[in-house]
């Protein structure tokens, strides 16, 4: 049953964050990750350099303002992750299935963070490798990277990423996911910060900077500029009707979500930009293929941490950099089939974080080379993640009552929000979610 005065649900108790402050910052933990690392520096110089911030600045606006403030106030309101939250989303029509429905994102999120764990291995594997001298004495990072990306190439590694993410959860929402939060994300930028500073510096980097930042107007006229900018926008911003709900759920009732929701977007955006700075100039200035997409932070940088005055100095503070975003983002994606499991069978924190952790661990050592992890996310940020979007925004805008998101949204405000929520949610949100859904089928992945 549903308290309206206070927002909790039944009686069971739910760990909570502590501060607004330690939510929005797991919260651009969540948002950081690879796809704001390899992805954005690439897709911003082949669409338009400059002028694809244009449609990107536009869609993470507009998804920051009605997608990011929805699902984390859903969360809030049903206090449980999307199978909860679904379930009595229905209930209030009437209506039962909701739990069926709400395992679809949850099936995603824990899809998708068992294939982002195999790389968080690769992560640590090249950070040890930068200690021990492997990789600076690598003659080709191409086959050294080759010989990890196998089956079976890096259980040791793997293993190791799981623990230490298991290890943080099994601390709770407050005392390990929201303080290690704390530490991780502030070290990331400024990390990338001090890298910034160093590329800025090399022979050759100005044309990564002119790559990079000279507009191409005419790209705006290719739709595929929009296409991958709100590809680019939408997953970044860990819209997928999973992760952000749990963390919704654990917030909160005085908190402002819409001012929680403006500062993850704008992290997550500066989050972009500066790794774009580090990495395409780096590229540049040593000659490298800067459309190399992925293999791009497992080969080419690594060849240019090789050639670079105190490389390894550099390589060490990248990687370090790099596995705290991963490691951010991994803590939301199994969060949510932790949370599903603990709500939805009554088990405690701990048994609930050692099942999804033995899950994650047999199925992903299937997948540990680079093929298989590669088909394996693709398949699930195709057609699972977007669909899961695409059914809470309908939950939560369409089928709870008139009126209740927007209540719910103005929890924790000196002020309503305006008369453009209902059509900006209802209408143009749920449908961009489903536009992005069909768009990812058609284009192979826009992500």
């Amino acid at each position: 049953m549903l308290h309206s005065g206070s927002g909790e649900v039944g009686k069971q108790s739910r760990d909570l964050f502590k501060s607004r402050m330690g939510f929005i910052i797991a919260c651009i933990g969540s948002a950081v990750g690879m796809g704001n690392i390899w992805m954005f520096p690439y897709r911003a110089g082949a669409f338009g350099g400059a002028a694809f911030l244009i449609p990107y600045f536009i869609f993470v606006i507009l998804l920051g303002f009605t997608g990011v403030i929805g699902e984390m106030s859903f969360g809030r309101a049903m206090r449980s992750g999307p199978m909860g939250a679904f379930d009595r989303a229905m209930k209030m029509r009437g209506l039962k299935g909701g739990k069926i429905i709400g395992a679809i994102p949850v099936a995603g999120s824990l899809g998708i963070a068992i294939g982002y764990s195999v790389v968080v291995g690769w992560f640590l594997k090249y950070l040890a490798a930068c200690f021990t001298g492997e990789l600076s004495a690598a003659a080709d990072t191409g086959a050294y990277f080759g010989e990890l990306a196998v089956d079976f190439g890096s259980i040791p590694w793997h293993m190791a990423g799981l623990v230490l993410t298991f290890a943080i959860m099994l601390m709770g929402v407050s005392r390990g996911i929201e303080k290690m939060n704390k530490v991780m994300m502030p070290l990331f930028f400024v990390l990338f910060i001090f890298l910034m500073i160093r590329v800025a510096t090399l022979p050759g980097a100005g044309n990564g900077y002119k790559y990079l930042l000279t507009p191409d107007w005419s790209a705006l006229g290719d739709v595929r500029t929009w296409v991958y900018a709100l590809g680019q926008a939408f997953f970044s911003l860990s819209l997928a009707g999973s992760g952000t709900i749990v963390y919704g759920s654990y917030l909160k009732d005085d908190v402002d979500v819409v001012y929680s929701a403006r500062n993850v977007a704008f992290f997550d955006t500066c989050a972009a930009l500066l790794a774009a700075i580090v990495v395409i100039p780096a590229v540049f200035a040593f000659g490298m293929d800067v459309t190399s997409g992925p293999p791009l932070m497992f080969i080419s940088l690594p060849a240019v941490f090789q050639q670079m005055p105190a490389g390894m100095v550099f390589a060490v503070i990248f990687f370090i950099a790099v596995i705290f975003a991963a490691v951010t983002s991994l803590l939301n994606l199994f969060e949510t089939p932790v949370e599903a499991v603990q709500s939805q069978l009554g088990l405690s924190r701990a048994a609930s974080v050692l099942i999804v952790g033995a899950i994650a661990a047999a199925v992903g050592i299937f997948i540990e080379s680079g093929d298989a992890v590669g088909v394996w996310m693709d398949a699930v940020s195709i057609y699972v993640i977007p669909l899961g979007a695409v059914i809470a925004a309908v939950m939560y805008f369409w089928v709870c009552p008139a009126g209740f998101a927007r209540k719910q949204v103005e929890k924790g405000r000196l002020k309503p929000v305006g008369r453009w929520f209902e059509p900006m949610t209802k209408y143009v949100f749920a449908g961009v979610t489903l536009v992005v859904y069909v768009l990812g089928i058609l284009y192979g992945g826009i992500g």
